[in-house]
């Protein structure tokens, strides 16, 4: 009965020795959220927030702010410990809300529903002012995400009014004011680039435009050449002629489709040489019709060399909209003019040769040529 006070002591020395000797935390650098921080991973939002003590403030795992030394940052699992630490909330992130990005994200949908509903075109300056943010802010901020400037995509809206308008019947002239042009004479200097002819004839669907083509073979296949009066419309690759007219008139369905002469033919015969030869160029008019965004995606293709490749990335970067990944794809995806625009030299990131509307062998066979290699034979699927 002694000994129970003693036995006791030994008790409470166990657990508090117990106590002590449990597993330090990790150091922070091998913390495998510190990797996360380090990538400023978005997808880590949320699970876990940082404290930086020679800043004092606290972030949340995708801040973009330089990155901390990890001997002077801790980590919590709630943001509740993260404000325990007495420092303020990082202002760039925003741990206390929602992250910069959705923000962003936000202004420029609000932004993007003024232009809209506005009768006349918003200046920069009153777009920035209703953000609250200034005007080289947001203008960068706007193109990044969208992939056009405030005033390019003012235009791009106008444009898709002008065309709503024509295709619901009402007058050229209506068409015009309606969409918010001061004068008639501002939207002709711009009416054939806006909509690839006259208002007067996209009024009437396009019909009677005059579509003149012609239909070659090349090494990669059957090629079928399409020109307006403005320049080359389409250049489609496939491997039944009879298909790709069958296909420009799915594009051109109210135009009358005229088959070339002699003189047509021979500039089929310059496209032809270029697919064989890269190294010849092609120097031909075109009549590029796409959205302001695609026709900034098909210029930038048009700027890469012969002989190079460029990444999906990359593309969106050029144009300023390093988030738009997925639409420089799709304006690839939707480009009529094979080989003029050179869609075929944009590749994946990890250099995977990725989709190709004409065909992922063709697009092998055009690198391979443009590359000075030896030419990879083409093996149609039909073979």
């Amino acid at each position: 009965m002694a000994r129970r006070p003693f036995g006791g002591f030994y008790a409470l020395m166990f657990i508090t020795l117990t106590k002590h000797l449990q597993p330090a935390p990790l150091p922070v650098d091998d913390d495998p959220r510190w990797a996360r921080i380090v990538a400023r991973d978005k997808s880590a939002d949320g699970a876990f927030w940082y404290s930086v003590a020679t800043t004092g403030v606290y972030c949340r795992p995708s801040c973009p702010s330089r990155r901390a030394n990890p001997a002077n940052v801790q980590l919590h699992d709630t943001l509740q410990q993260a404000k325990a630490t007495g420092f303020r909330p990082c202002r760039r992130c925003n741990p206390d809300g929602p992250s910069l990005e959705a923000a962003n994200a936000a202004m420029v949908a609000d932004a993007c529903r003024r232009i809209e509903a506005s009768e006349d075109e918003p200046s920069l300056a009153e777009l920035a002012d209703a953000a609250g943010r200034s005007p080289g802010y947001f203008h960068r901020v706007f193109k990044a995400l969208t992939g056009l400037t405030p005033k390019d995509y003012a235009a791009a809206r106008r444009a898709a009014r002008v065309r709503q308008g024509l295709e619901d019947g009402v007058s050229v002239t209506s068409a015009i004011y309606d969409a918010g042009f001061n004068s008639s004479g501002r939207f002709y200097e711009k009416s054939t680039g806006m909509l690839g002819m006259t208002p007067t004839r996209y009024r009437a669907g396009g019909a009677n435009e005059e579509i003149r083509f012609a239909v070659g073979e090349t090494s990669l296949g059957t090629i079928l050449v399409a020109s307006s009066r403005k320049g080359v419309a389409s250049i489609l690759l496939g491997q039944d002629p009879d298909a790709l007219v069958r296909d420009l008139q799915d594009r051109f369905p109210k135009a009358r489709l005229v088959g070339g002469d002699g003189d047509y033919e021979a500039l089929v015969a310059r496209v032809v040489g270029f697919v064989e030869a890269p190294a010849l160029g092609l120097d031909l008019p075109l009549d590029v019709r796409g959205t302001a965004f695609q026709q900034r995606v098909w210029q930038a293709l048009r700027d890469i060399p012969a002989g190079h490749t460029v990444s999906y990335a990359e593309i969106a970067r050029r144009i300023g909209a390093p988030k738009a990944t997925r639409a420089i794809a799709a304006a690839c995806a939707a480009n009529a003019l094979a080989v003029a625009i050179p869609c075929h030299r944009v590749i994946r990131k990890d250099g995977a040769l990725s989709g190709y509307a004409w065909g992922a062998e063709r697009k092998r066979a055009l690198l391979d040529r443009e590359a000075g290699g030896t030419a990879t034979t083409y093996r149609s699927s039909r073979a």
